[in-house]
Protein backbone atom coordinates (compact mmCIF):
# COMPACT_ATOMS: atom_id res chain seq x y z
CA UNK A 1 0.00 0.00 0.00
CA UNK A 2 2.49 2.46 0.66
CA UNK A 3 4.50 1.91 -3.00
CA UNK A 4 1.00 3.05 -4.03
CA UNK A 5 0.71 5.84 -1.95
CA UNK A 6 3.62 7.07 -2.82
CA UNK A 7 3.49 6.56 -6.74
CA UNK A 8 0.20 8.44 -6.61
CA UNK A 9 1.55 11.61 -4.35
CA UNK A 10 4.61 11.81 -6.82
CA UNK A 11 2.35 11.79 -9.72
CA UNK A 12 0.14 14.32 -8.22
CA UNK A 13 3.13 16.56 -7.34
CA UNK A 14 4.51 16.12 -10.49
CA UNK A 15 0.89 17.63 -11.42
CA UNK A 16 1.24 20.35 -9.35
CA UNK A 17 4.29 20.95 -10.18
CA UNK A 18 3.84 21.10 -13.93
CA UNK A 19 0.56 23.65 -13.49
CA UNK A 20 2.73 25.98 -11.27
CA UNK A 21 5.13 26.03 -13.82
CA UNK A 22 2.19 26.78 -16.19
CA UNK A 23 1.33 29.55 -14.32
CA UNK A 24 4.64 31.12 -13.51
CA UNK A 25 5.46 31.19 -17.29
CA UNK A 26 2.12 32.79 -17.80
CA UNK A 27 3.01 35.71 -15.01
CA UNK A 28 6.34 36.29 -16.09
CA UNK A 29 5.38 35.97 -19.99
CA UNK A 30 2.39 37.64 -20.15
CA UNK A 31 2.49 38.41 -23.85
CA UNK A 32 3.65 34.50 -24.60
CA UNK A 33 0.83 33.07 -21.87
CA UNK A 34 -0.14 29.71 -21.31
CA UNK A 35 -2.82 30.51 -19.44
CA UNK A 36 -5.74 32.06 -19.94
CA UNK A 37 -5.57 32.14 -24.00
CA UNK A 38 -8.86 33.25 -24.20
CA UNK A 39 -9.63 30.49 -26.12
CA UNK A 40 -10.52 26.70 -25.52
CA UNK A 41 -8.57 23.90 -27.66
CA UNK A 42 -7.50 20.07 -27.49
CA UNK A 43 -4.06 21.40 -26.31
CA UNK A 44 -4.43 24.29 -23.36
CA UNK A 45 -7.62 21.96 -22.00
CA UNK A 46 -5.12 18.52 -21.81
CA UNK A 47 -2.14 21.11 -20.30
CA UNK A 48 -4.38 22.53 -17.97
CA UNK A 49 -7.19 19.73 -17.01
CA UNK A 50 -4.53 16.50 -16.95
CA UNK A 51 -2.71 17.94 -14.35
CA UNK A 52 -5.62 19.31 -12.29
CA UNK A 53 -7.75 16.34 -12.61
CA UNK A 54 -4.47 14.20 -11.47
CA UNK A 55 -4.51 16.68 -8.19
CA UNK A 56 -7.84 16.32 -7.16
CA UNK A 57 -8.40 12.29 -7.81
CA UNK A 58 -5.27 11.69 -6.07
CA UNK A 59 -6.06 13.58 -2.91
CA UNK A 60 -8.93 11.42 -2.24
CA UNK A 61 -7.47 8.31 -3.05
CA UNK A 62 -4.53 8.96 -0.80
CA UNK A 63 -6.70 9.96 1.78
CA UNK A 64 -8.94 6.65 1.80
CA UNK A 65 -6.19 4.82 1.66
CA UNK A 66 -4.64 6.28 4.83
CA UNK A 67 -7.80 7.03 6.75
CA UNK A 68 -7.02 9.27 9.52
CA UNK A 69 -3.52 8.19 10.00
CA UNK A 70 -2.42 10.98 11.76
CA UNK A 71 -5.52 9.84 14.73
CA UNK A 72 -7.44 13.23 14.53
CA UNK A 73 -10.63 13.84 16.30
CA UNK A 74 -13.78 13.13 14.28
CA UNK A 75 -15.17 15.86 15.10
CA UNK A 76 -12.56 17.96 13.66
CA UNK A 77 -12.59 16.03 10.55
CA UNK A 78 -15.95 15.15 9.97
CA UNK A 79 -17.34 19.26 11.25
CA UNK A 80 -14.64 21.47 8.86
CA UNK A 81 -13.79 18.28 6.24
CA UNK A 82 -16.97 17.85 5.46
CA UNK A 83 -18.10 21.18 5.16
CA UNK A 84 -15.67 22.18 3.37
CA UNK A 85 -15.99 19.56 0.81
CA UNK A 86 -19.57 20.28 0.23
CA UNK A 87 -18.60 24.04 0.21
CA UNK A 88 -16.38 23.54 -2.39
CA UNK A 89 -18.20 21.92 -4.47
CA UNK A 90 -21.55 24.24 -4.17
CA UNK A 91 -19.53 27.18 -4.78
CA UNK A 92 -17.61 25.28 -8.16
CA UNK A 93 -20.13 24.55 -9.73
CA UNK A 94 -22.22 27.87 -9.35
CA UNK A 95 -19.13 29.22 -10.63
CA UNK A 96 -18.78 27.08 -13.90
CA UNK A 97 -22.54 27.71 -14.25
CA UNK A 98 -22.43 31.20 -14.17
CA UNK A 99 -19.76 32.00 -16.62
CA UNK A 100 -19.91 28.77 -18.33
CA UNK A 101 -17.43 25.79 -19.27
CA UNK A 102 -15.33 27.30 -21.45
CA UNK A 103 -14.83 30.87 -19.23
CA UNK A 104 -13.70 28.54 -16.50
CA UNK A 105 -11.58 26.94 -19.39
CA UNK A 106 -9.65 30.16 -19.80
CA UNK A 107 -11.87 31.32 -23.07
CA UNK A 108 -13.08 34.80 -23.24
CA UNK A 109 -16.61 35.46 -21.55
CA UNK A 110 -18.42 38.42 -20.15
CA UNK A 111 -17.28 40.19 -16.80
CA UNK A 112 -19.05 38.77 -13.92
CA UNK A 113 -19.10 40.81 -11.17
CA UNK A 114 -22.35 39.52 -8.82
CA UNK A 115 -23.49 36.73 -7.36
CA UNK A 116 -20.38 35.03 -5.58
CA UNK A 117 -18.14 37.66 -7.36
CA UNK A 118 -19.31 40.35 -5.23
CA UNK A 119 -17.47 38.26 -2.59
CA UNK A 120 -13.99 37.47 -3.91
CA UNK A 121 -12.50 37.66 -7.80
CA UNK A 122 -12.00 34.08 -7.33
CA UNK A 123 -14.38 32.04 -5.93
CA UNK A 124 -13.62 28.98 -8.21
CA UNK A 125 -10.17 28.82 -7.02
CA UNK A 126 -10.80 29.71 -3.24
CA UNK A 127 -13.75 26.69 -3.27
CA UNK A 128 -10.98 24.49 -5.04
CA UNK A 129 -8.46 25.08 -2.27
CA UNK A 130 -11.27 24.77 0.22
CA UNK A 131 -11.97 20.66 -1.34
CA UNK A 132 -8.48 19.74 -1.39
CA UNK A 133 -8.16 21.47 2.42
CA UNK A 134 -11.24 19.57 3.07
CA UNK A 135 -9.91 16.19 1.66
CA UNK A 136 -6.93 16.52 4.13
CA UNK A 137 -8.63 17.31 7.19
CA UNK A 138 -11.02 14.78 6.33
CA UNK A 139 -8.48 11.76 5.66
CA UNK A 140 -5.74 13.00 8.19
CA UNK A 141 -3.38 11.44 5.70
CA UNK A 142 -0.14 12.86 5.51
CA UNK A 143 0.20 12.02 1.69
CA UNK A 144 -3.27 13.87 1.01
CA UNK A 145 -2.08 16.92 3.06
CA UNK A 146 1.33 17.09 0.83
CA UNK A 147 -0.88 16.82 -2.16
CA UNK A 148 -3.49 19.47 -0.63
CA UNK A 149 -0.66 21.90 0.09
CA UNK A 150 0.83 21.25 -3.79
CA UNK A 151 -2.52 21.58 -5.39
CA UNK A 152 -3.28 25.14 -3.39
CA UNK A 153 0.22 26.74 -3.71
CA UNK A 154 -0.64 25.90 -7.37
CA UNK A 155 -4.36 27.39 -7.40
CA UNK A 156 -3.22 30.16 -5.32
CA UNK A 157 -0.73 31.37 -8.61
CA UNK A 158 -4.28 31.35 -10.96
CA UNK A 159 -5.43 34.72 -10.64
CA UNK A 160 -2.32 36.10 -10.97
CA UNK A 161 -1.95 34.78 -14.16
CA UNK A 162 -5.32 35.69 -15.35
CA UNK A 163 -5.62 39.44 -13.65
CA UNK A 164 -3.05 40.70 -16.54
CA UNK A 165 -5.44 38.99 -19.46
CA UNK A 166 -8.52 40.08 -18.12
CA UNK A 167 -7.51 43.70 -17.47
CA UNK A 168 -6.13 43.56 -20.99
CA UNK A 169 -10.01 42.23 -22.16
CA UNK A 170 -12.24 44.12 -19.83
CA UNK A 171 -10.25 47.26 -19.46
CA UNK A 172 -11.41 50.12 -17.08
CA UNK A 173 -14.45 47.82 -16.28
CA UNK A 174 -12.07 45.51 -14.68
CA UNK A 175 -9.78 47.76 -12.49
CA UNK A 176 -13.10 49.13 -11.15
CA UNK A 177 -14.33 45.82 -9.77
CA UNK A 178 -10.65 44.77 -8.73
CA UNK A 179 -11.39 48.15 -6.33
CA UNK A 180 -14.34 46.56 -5.06
CA UNK A 181 -13.62 42.86 -4.67
CA UNK A 182 -10.62 41.39 -2.94
CA UNK A 183 -8.84 38.60 -4.92
CA UNK A 184 -9.19 36.21 -2.68
CA UNK A 185 -11.13 37.02 1.30
CA UNK A 186 -11.78 40.32 2.44
CA UNK A 187 -14.13 42.87 2.63
CA UNK A 188 -15.32 43.58 -0.45
CA UNK A 189 -15.69 47.61 -1.36
CA UNK A 190 -13.56 48.09 2.16
CA UNK A 191 -10.13 49.54 1.45
CA UNK A 192 -11.93 51.44 -2.07
CA UNK A 193 -14.06 53.30 0.50
CA UNK A 194 -10.78 53.86 2.60
CA UNK A 195 -8.09 55.09 -0.27
CA UNK A 196 -6.48 51.86 -1.00
CA UNK A 197 -7.05 49.09 -3.62
CA UNK A 198 -8.62 45.89 -2.42
CA UNK A 199 -6.42 42.87 -3.60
Amino acid sequence: MSFYVGAVTIAALICAAFLAAILIWSILFPSHRLWPTGRVTVFTQAMVWTPTVVIFVAAPIVGIIEWNALDWFDWLRFGVGVPLIVGGNIIVWRGVFGIGMDATSGARGQLKTDGLYRYTRNPQYLADMGILTGWAVLSASPSAWIIAASGVAALALAPFAEEPWLEEIYGDPYRRYCKSAPRFLGVPGYLTENGGESR
